[in-house]
């Protein structure tokens, strides 16, 4: 059997931290976490260079808590401890099924996880270990897609594999509109234009300035992120005109 050829050498996987809840709707679901290490140990053994970020969404969310009068500044730090923990839960999977791993954060925790510096991620990269990148960009008002946008840009990655619960971009939410059209394929315009809620406007924006491709996708479908990384036709993609 022909062993599949990747489409890109070096990506990032930006996975929600709801992914990680799985159908609980919240905390660490550890049997997801597990089918997601898997898929990328996988992809990993192919010998693509795979940096992750993990959202925090499914134990804290900083937007949610500040409407509720949390500091905003606060409910963000926050949220970016949450997106550690599910990084060391998936860093745990990941070296459970034999990947060398790192953890690097933007907010330092030099017990449990490296401090974020680019060169170091890089040099992991290419040695075959995993990157998990934790902690956001280290600074409030900021989304991990932002985060996953800005690190694609800094390590100089060919896409951002961003996975979620649908199986791409559509017009309206098609957990709610069952007549809900996907797109096949979008500019970065059209994201920021329709405001389709993909990601947000800067990340979008950093996307497109950097000429970095998204491709959205479901990670409930087994074996999807193989099928993003080599190139087959699943989701939307997100890039220039």
């Amino acid at each position: 059997m022909d062993v599949p050829k990747p489409k890109y050498k070096r990506v990032v996987v930006k996975v929600s931290g709801e992914a990680l809840a799985g159908e609980k709707g919240y905390g660490i679901d550890l049997d997801v976490v597990r089918l997601i290490a898997t898929e990328i140990k996988e992809v990993h053994d192919l010998g693509v260079e795979i940096a992750i970020v993990v959202g925090g969404g499914n134990i804290w969310r900083g937007a949610v808590a500040a409407r509720y009068g949390v500091d905003r500044s606060t409910a963000d730090y926050m949220g970016m401890l949450s997106t550690i923990i599910n990084a060391l839960a998936l860093q745990d999977a990941l070296e459970k099924l034999g990947a060398a791993t790192r953890v690097q954060t933007a907010i330092e925790m030099r017990q449990i996880a490296e401090p974020y510096i680019r060169r170091r991620a890089i040099r992991h990269l290419e040695k075959g270990r995993v990157v998990i990148f934790a902690g956001g960009t280290g600074n409030p008002f900021f989304s991990t897609d932002t985060t996953a946008a800005l690190r694609a840009a800094e390590i100089e990655a060919e896409v951002i594999l961003k996975a979620t619960r649908v199986d791409g971009v559509y017009d309206s939410d098609p957990l709610e509109n069952p007549n809900a059209k996907r797109f096949a394929r979008l500019s970065y315009i059209d994201v920021l234009k329709r405001g389709l809620g993909v990601m947000d406007s800067t990340a979008a924006s950093l996307c497109m300035d950097n000429g970095i491709p998204i491709v959205v996708f479901s990670l409930t479908r087994r074996g999807n992120i193989k099928k993003a990384i080599v190139g087959e036709d699943i989701g939307t993609i997100i890039g220039r005109e």
